[in-house]
């Protein structure tokens, strides 16, 4: 399976059997660096996922403590991926960049406290205060 930022510079393939569970994040960064409400994504292990092309990262910690990567096309601006620095081995695939994002379920909506009455949390699914307990 494949995605791509908004102008084609960064391509990846990605293997969909290897997926773990897909959240919609509702804290403040996230909300930041989309412009939206959440951001839903799709954790893989990294080599799931090979990347084509050059991203820029933007670090910063997280309301939890943790060291976040934000990569991003250096070109047209696309989110694209999140590396955490805890979790060595471990990405996110922002599910919007996918080329068919149809199959991804969100199992969680996480920092729902962030959330704005404009973009509620997703119904029938559990809801976290801050991130989900790492399994």
């Amino acid at each position: 399976m494949n995605g791509s930022c908004l102008c084609g510079a960064v391509t990846y393939t990605y293997d969909r059997e290897r997926a773990d569970q897909a959240l919609n994040c509702h804290c403040r960064d996230c909300q930041k660096v989309t412009g939206a409400g959440k951001v839903t994504v799709v954790g893989f292990p990294q080599d799931a996922v090979q990347i084509d092309g050059d991203y820029k990262i933007f670090e910063k910690l997280g309301t939890d403590g943790s060291h976040v990567r934000r990569a991003f096309c250096p070109d047209c601006g696309s989110q694209l991926f999140t590396f955490v620095r805890e979790f060595e081995g471990f990405m996110f695939v922002k599910a919007g960049t996918m080329d068919d994002a149809s199959w991804v379920q969100p199992v969680a909506n996480c920092w729902t406290p962030s959330g704005h009455d404009w973009c509620t949390p997703s119904d029938g699914i559990i809801n976290f205060e801050a991130n989900p307990p790492a399994e």
